[in-house]
């Protein structure tokens, strides 16, 4: 089915996703976190496709949860309202997962560089559906805000898990404690964004970075990288790095990338790198983040 609530653009090997309801500001509901799975999961699997770009139409990029009746969100869990299911979004420990753990999840398990390019507002879970993105890059007129204990509810879509990992604990602390919003610059020197452009930069600046690496990088090595670099956050000893880059070596030492990529340095030209991802792991390195045991299927 076409999604309604966002539009998913391939073009020069790059997934452009837009969420796509800027008559209100992009706001985050049911119906858009399963289509957000679902275009996660499409560049997944399509191998024209080397980056992804998630943006915002409009003059936002997402500002929260819809509170509007309806919406799947939180202003629906508040008044008792029922909510429904489009997206099929399944258990975990026994109860209905979280929106937001099912439209950023997918993200994180996408064997390709994910660029979020935050081109307004991305409050609540517009600020927590980015941090499993690999960069983020804010316009001028970006703002952030983890605004969850203003309302009364922790923060969701597991970013108690990576929120820490990229900023650090004390300033995720102060920015979850406090709940305020915040500007580009906070975002930048909290180290939340990589880079902060004038809004009329910022696509340009993020379809660049795409560009240069899908112009220049081996997918299967790109693939194989992002899936290591994210799930050694949690490795308890350099070891387990050094067994699965070990593995990841062997493995990739006798595909196709490794003999274009000598054959293109030596003979100083662009390399034509043709390795298919597949639909499993990349070069030996599992899956990642792999479903518990207690992750189960759609209620009822």
């Amino acid at each position: 089915m076409s999604p309604t609530q966002l539009r998913y653009e391939v073009a020069d090997r790059v997934a452009t996703i837009t969420l796509s309801r800027p008559e209100r500001l992009n706001a985050f509901t049911a119906v858009m976190a399963g289509e957000l799975a679902g275009a996660a999961a499409a560049a997944d699997a399509d191998d024209a496709v080397r980056v992804v770009v998630v943006t915002g139409e409009g003059r936002a990029f997402c500002a929260g949860a819809d509170l509007a009746a309806g919406s799947g969100g939180l202003g629906d869990r508040a008044r008792g309202a029922a909510v429904d299911d489009p997206a099929g979004r399944g258990t975990v420990g026994g109860l209905p997962r979280d929106w937001g753990g099912v439209a950023s999840l997918p993200f994180a398990a996408l064997r390709k560089p994910v660029i979020a390019a935050v081109n307004g507002p991305a409050v609540g879970i517009g600020a927590t559906l980015t941090l499993p993105m690999d960069v983020r890059i804010a316009a001028e007129s970006a703002r952030f805000g983890f605004v969850f204990a203003r309302r009364g509810i922790v923060p969701e879509a597991a970013s108690s898990w990576f929120l820490p990992r990229v900023v650090g604990i004390s300033q995720a602390m102060e920015w979850v404690a406090t709940g305020r919003v915040f500007g580009a610059e906070e975002a930048l020197r909290g180290r939340l964004v990589s880079r902060v452009v004038p809004d009329a930069e910022l696509l340009p600046a993020a379809h660049a970075l795409a560009a240069e690496i899908a112009d220049n990088t081996s997918g299967v090595a790109v693939g194989a990288a992002r899936q290591l670099l994210w799930s050694m956050l949690g490795a308890p000893s350099p070891w387990d790095a050094h067994r699965a880059e070990t593995r990841a070596l062997a493995e990739l030492a006798s595909g196709p990338d490794v003999a274009e990529g000598v054959a293109a340095f030596l003979a100083k030209r662009a390399p034509d790198f043709t390795a298919p991802l597949g639909d499993g792991e990349v070069a030996g390195v599992p899956r990642w983040p792999a479903p518990p045991d207690d992750a189960g299927p759609p209620p009822g």
